[in-house]
């Protein structure tokens, strides 16, 4: 009994076998051990971890029937047509527009048809930038049925931001929304001639020819709907699927890459974690250029033959309304979502729907408990991943608070660790050895992930950029001479092995539920403030999710103008990047290499009665900064005063 292990003890029970049976092994285990602590752990977590390793088998067999098969995402698609050919695939709440399977196949078959028509082959790229609306998803599976990848770009982003995602990704031809043609207007002068433009929507013949730019629309009304031809050469289940943006510690977002099994990965893994079913119908509220909403959400229609209600921009006040119109089962969240929602005054629909799960991540343990009390949802199915990295976790028996677990009787199952990392310089602590010092539970470390390319569950594909993609990869982390992915993210796990979320490391802030990049947003700050000294960072705000962006700004002429100031960020960057906070200084802390210090200007924050500096706050109802006093302080602290 002592050479038992735990997962002969999962087969066991999966195959059956009685419980005085596990018991009998568990103790042999502990007697293997030598410990009661052991033991406890064991009988607290044998039911949890066995359930994970189930999904974990089912995913893995999944992704391995696929390879064999050499499986694409449209291939997988397919099939769920053919099993479903007239069930409701897609809903567009803005206009009650619908899709069966059978409607979606045909409109991607004509957007791959008129993508042959252009003379677009396997490994093009064409970048997508509209509103989300259930005919991207259409654009992007019609490009990939004849290999052609999509760039799905932040509709928030302008400028110098818009044109390094569409030249960062190498595009040949861009999609636009017509409600996105003020931004394109804007860099259309700096986009390259030969790049091919077309436009969705209602757009004047005018505009679209000071664009240089097609009507989409009417081009695929009249464009064949028989399914094209294999492309040559066929994209393979590792092959490229598209890109999905996300902020970096370095500067300007990047282009991660999304192969196809990783598509088919993250929505599985959804599915069968968080025991999604067939007839379930999902409300989707959140944007498609991100993978939460584009793969966690829509890919259960593509891959599981789900239902999905598109939803073109989050409503807290309509939410629920919304969820009963359309029968709705599962919802799709961010933890900011949540407490807008909990902000609402109480309405009867907040209990008259149909939802039992919640699906999403960033949920804190104080308004997790508060949402499924008040709206009477019976599970939240929070998760932590990033779209590029190979080290998922989820919350499958709802904990409060965790992101997620990894097992501490097995925890070579799943190779995801936990490790030390120097809080001055962020670096990986190591050994005498060389390795990475793994945590302990309780402490704080950073999430890494060991990388097994052959391993679809294990693979990093990267980014666009390869620079960007080695600066994400540690050496020696776990064992000599292998590799692993490093997350940017601290967490930290109890002694069950449930991990909760810490804080990101490097210049990275979360907001909005989106990423900031402080280079970025620095480098836009000062290019407008004629190359002035700016230090960008995150401020806590209590019971607010996330961080709030301050920027210190050195003045030394005193002659600094809010309004301007406001004017000039409003149409450089989206909202959530723009700076909550202000504080005005004659200068910036330096380096001897000129490297801003931000340590003590994190400190102390947006409290007046830590610096004789003048602080701002972007009151967003007002539409100004105001200069913050004491009573504003303490208004925003206790909650009073709405960010």
């Amino acid at each position: 009994l002592a050479s038992l292990s735990l997962g002969s003890l999962g087969l066991l029970r999966l195959f059956g076998v009685p419980w005085s049976w596990s018991l009998a092994a568990g103790f042999g285990v502990f007697l293997g051990t030598g410990g009661w602590k052991y033991l406890y752990i064991v009988v607290r977590t044998a039911k949890r971890d066995l359930n994970g390793l189930y999904v974990l088998l089912r995913v893995k067999i999944a992704l391995w029937h696929h390879l064999r098969r050499n499986s694409n995402i449209p291939s997988i698609f397919a099939q769920t047509v053919k099993q479903h050919p007239n069930k409701l695939a897609l809903i567009y709440d803005a206009t009650g527009e619908t899709w069966t399977f059978t409607q979606l196949d045909l409109l991607s078959n004509a957007v791959a048809q008129w993508a042959l028509a252009q003379g677009w082959a396997p490994g093009d790229v064409v970048a997508l930038f509209m509103e989300s609306r259930p005919l991207q998803v259409a654009l992007w599976l019609g490009l990939a049925k004849v290999g052609v990848e999509a760039a799905l770009i932040n509709f928030n982003l302008q400028r110098d931001a818009l044109l390094h995602c569409v030249g960062v990704s190498a595009s040949r031809g861009i999609v636009f929304g017509a409600e996105l043609s003020g931004a394109m207007l804007e860099v259309s002068s700096s986009l390259s001639p030969s790049m091919v433009r077309f436009c969705t929507g209602e757009l004047s013949v005018d505009c679209l020819a000071s664009l240089a730019a097609q009507n989409l629309d009417y081009i695929l009304a009249s464009a064949p709907t028989l399914p094209p031809p294999p492309c040559i050469p066929p994209k393979s289940f590792n092959d490229r699927l598209f890109y999905i943006y996300t902020s970096g510690t370095t500067g300007l977002p990047k282009a991660a890459i999304v192969v196809h099994s990783r598509y088919y990965r993250i929505a599985a893994f959804g599915y069968h974690a968080f025991r999604m079913r067939r007839d379930d119908i999902i409300y989707d509220c959140l944007p498609l250029y991100h993978s939460a909403g584009n793969i966690m959400g829509v890919g259960q229609c593509l891959i599981n033959g789900l239902t999905v209600v598109v939803k073109k921009k989050f409503s807290a006040s309509r939410f629920w309304e919304d969820c009963i119109k359309h029968n709705c089962t599962v919802v799709q969240y961010i933890g900011e979502i949540c407490r807008y929602l909990l902000s609402q005054p109480v309405r009867p629909s907040e209990k008259g729907h149909r939802v039992r799960l919640a699906v999403g991540n960033g949920l804190r343990p104080s308004v997790w408990e508060a949402f499924t009390e008040r709206f009477g949802v019976a599970q939240v199915g929070e998760f932590y991943g990033a779209t590029e990295c190979n080290c998922s976790i989820a919350n499958m028996d709802g904990k409060v608070g965790a992101c997620g677990f990894n097992s501490r009787i097995l925890p070579n199952v799943y190779p995801i660790r936990l490790m030390k990392v120097d809080e001055e310089t962020t670096e990986l602590v190591r050994d005498r050895h060389g390795l990475c010092v793994p945590c302990r539970p309780g402490e704080p470390g950073l999430l890494v992930g060991r990388i097994n390319q052959q391993d679809p569950l294990r693979r990093f594909d990267g980014y666009a950029n390869q620079d960007a993609t080695r600066k994400k990869i540690a050496n020696n982390v776990f064992k000599k001479n292998d590799s692993a992915y490093l997350s940017g993210d601290v967490l930290v796990m109890d002694e069950l092995g449930y991990m909760y979320f810490r804080d990101r490391s490097g210049d990275t802030f979360r907001w909005r539920g989106e990423n900031v990049s402080t280079t970025e947003v620095e480098g836009t700050l000062s290019g407008l403030l004629g190359q002035a000294d700016v230090a960008v960072y995150g401020v806590a705000v209590p019971d607010v999710e996330g961080k709030a962006g301050m920027a210190a700004i050195a003045d030394p002429t005193g002659t600094f103008d809010c309004d301007a100031f406001l004017r000039g960020v409003q149409q450089a960057l989206p909202p959530y990047a723009r700076p909550v906070f202000l504080r005005i200084s004659p200068q910036v802390d330096t380096t001897g290499t000129f490297k801003i210090q931000k340590t003590r200007l994190q400190r102390e924050g947006y409290d007046p009665r830590l610096s004789t500096d003048q602080i701002y706050f972007l009151n967003s109802r007002a539409g100004r900064y105001e200069a913050v006093n004491e009573e504003l302080h303490s208004a925003i602290v206790e909650g009073r005063m709405a960010l």
